[in-house]
Formats: C-alpha cells, sequence, structure tokens
C-alpha cells in the first residue's frame, strides 16, 4: 500500500480536496490534522472508506511529523494546512509565523531525510515521490485596475498572513533549487463554496443575511477578487500533483472578479427568491459598510494560462453557477 498524507485535511480545501480524490485512488490517505478553531471532521464524507485515515496532530510537532513519514513511509504529500485568515494575522501574527513557517519546514524537511541521501541524490524506491505546497496569490500583494498575477510576478506581501505565506513558498523553492526535492508549488486565488469556515466573507454575508443581522463590508465595497469554486481548485492541485513540472509554481484563478459588494449584492438577491422576507423587503437593505481592514489589497486577479496551457485545466463553474451551490449549501446549513 502507498501512503499520502495530507495536512489540514480537516479544514475548508483540505476536506473538500479528500472529499475528491480518496474515492478515486489506490493511495492511502492520512488526514494530519490540529483540529483547530476553522476544522470540522464532520466535512470529511470519506471517513469510512478503508484508505483514509485520521490523525490528529501539528504540523510544528518535529517529532511527530518524523515520526508519522517514518512510519507511513510517505510517497505522496499535500500540504493544506495553514493560519489563513487575514483580520487574524493582524490580531495574532506569531501563530502564523509558527505554523506557516515552522510548520512548512518541518514537513518539508522530513520529506527530505526520508526521500533523499542527501543533496541530489533521490533514492530510487522514492522515484516517483512529489510534494505539492498549496499557497495563496496573496503573497504577490496587490494589483491596479489592469493586469494579473503570473507565476513570475514579484512577491510584495501586505500582511503577516501573506508573509507568512510567501517565506514558506520559498521554504519549498529552496529545497528544490538546494537538494532538487520533488515539489511543486500552486498559488490559488479566493475560494469559495461547501464547508467553508463561518468567519470568511461569503459564510458571513449567507449567515448575517439569513439572521436579519446587518451585512458588515469593509470599507467602500469596492475591492476586487479573483473567485474560484473549491472543487475546481481540487482538481487543479490534484492535476499539478500528477503532471506538473517540479520546482514549478502553477496559478489556480476562476478568471471571475468581482467586487466585494457585488457578491454581498449577487448573494442577497439570490437569497430574496431562495428564502425571500416578506413582501417588498429585501435582504439587501442589510448590508452596511464598516472601518476598512489595515493594509487591505485592492485587487487580485489570476492568470492560470500555464496550468490551463501545460496541463490542460479548466474551472467548470463560472461565479454564476457556482455561487448558486454555495448559497443552496449554506441555506441547508443554517436551517439546521
Amino acid at each position: 500500500m502507498k501512503y499520502a498524507l495530507v495536512t489540514g485535511g480537516a479544514g475548508f480545501i483540505g476536506a473538500n480536496y479528500l472529499n475528491y480524490i480518496v474515492p478515486k485512488s489506490n493511495y492511502h490517505y492520512i488526514n494530519l490534522d490540529a483540529l483547530t478553531y476553522a476544522a470540522n471532521l464532520d466535512h470529511i464524507e470519506v471517513d469510512n472508506q478503508s484508505n483514509y485515515s485520521f490523525v490528529k496532530g501539528d504540523i510544528r510537532d518535529v517529532d511527530l511529523v518524523k515520526s508519522l513519514f517514518q512510519k507511513y513511509q510517505f510517497e505522496k504529500v499535500i500540504h493544506f494546512a495553514a493560519e489563513s485568515h487575514v483580520d487574524n494575522s493582524i490580531l495574532n501574527p506569531q501563530a502564523f509565523i509558527e505554523t506557516n513557517v515552522n510548520g512548512t519546514f518541518n514537513l518539508v524537511h522530513s520529506a527530505y531525510e526520508l526521500w533523499m541521501q542527501g543533496p541530489n541524490k533521490l533514492q530510487n524506491k522514492f522515484k516517483n515521490a512529489r510534494f505539492l505546497h498549496v499557497s495563496t496569490d496573496e503573497v504577490y500583494g496587490t494589483l491596479g485596475e489592469e493586469g494579473l498575477f503570473t507565476e513570475t510576478t514579484p512577491y510584495a506581501p501586505n500582511s503577516p498572513y501573506s508573509a507568512s505565506k510567501a517565506a514558506s513558498d520559498f521554504i519549498i523553492r529552496s529545497y528544490f533549487h538546494t537538494y532538487q526535492l520533488p515539489v511543486v508549488t500552486t498559488n490559488c486565488s479566493n475560494n469559495y463554496g461547501p464547508c467553508q469556515h463561518d468567519e470568511k466573507l461569503i459564510p458571513t454575508i449567507i449567515r448575517k443575511a439569513l439572521n436579519r443581522e446587518e451585512i458588515p463590508i469593509y470599507g467602500d465595497g469596492k475591492n476586487v477578487r479573483d473567485w474560484l469554486f473549491v472543487l475546481d481548485h481540487c482538481k487543479g492541485i490534484e492535476l499539478v500533483y500528477q503532471k506538473g513540472r517540479l520546482g514549478e509554481t502553477y496559478n489556480i484563478g476562476g478568471k471571475n472578479e468581482r467586487t466585494n459588494i457585488y457578491i454581498a449584492k449577487k448573494i442577497t438577491e439570490l437569497l430574496d427568491h431562495k428564502k425571500p422576507l416578506s413582501e417588498n423587503a429585501s435582504y439587501k437593505s442589510l448590508i452596511s459598510f464598516v472601518k476598512d481592514r489595515p493594509g487591505h489589497d485592492q485587487r487580485y486577479a489570476i492568470d492560470a494560462s500555464k496550468l490551463e496551457g501545460e496541463l490542460g485545466w479548466k474551472a467548470n463553474e463560472n461565479f454564476e453557477t457556482g455561487i448558486q451551490k454555495t448559497v443552496d449549501y449554506y441555506i441547508e446549513k443554517y436551517s439546521q
């Protein structure tokens, strides 16, 4: 049996990835997750599959990480685990450095110690091993009104979160260029879809609306994000793992640029149809503008042409189809 390690598999993207890949793979997947506030094992639909196991643990725990690599002889690593909420990174940046930087180092160095006999000396029994590091477009900083982030865009992180992810990206890069460790990195745009934590923008809008509470939108609501449906992201990750060139970075984006105020208005329109208020009332009236986040990046947008051209990836959902599915999911969740 071949074993794969998925870190942070009880989180939003990790759980969706496991639900997608476990039923169709010949790997046995070990889900390592510390079960912090953003994790939820209830989101994992494959926990009864024979090729899935869960281990509660922290990627910052050096001894635990090393012991898991030794026990399972992982050939595949998909690294999701990270602190990811920007607001939280402003309040408590230390947790982001410890998890995103130190935790990533522990993982990649354990892979190096297992797979290689030294720099440029990959053991033959691990000739097919690969480490995929999942990162974010926020490492690139912010864009003006035009242009897209490409894989060669200079890094310019503007929050403790994005700085910690940038550092982790560079650690992964260094292990390829110094040791020839078989690694690949993906940088994605904003994800949305089932199982996302309540603190994120889209679940917050839906939850606040259904509770008849004010829907808070930072600043003037004109900050732009490129939205990617989570299952499309998971398919892109697996494609990069299978076929991506070692040492390379692949951007994964949905080509769905929307302002935050557009997102709020679109969701309230859908809710007006799906869960209508009293006659002539609209959820739009709940939208309110609040003080902007410190260092709030104005615009993100991903150029995914490298992934599309080299590996044939294409998003199946546009924003209008994906948001319908997402709103339906959260209506059911928040109605329970």
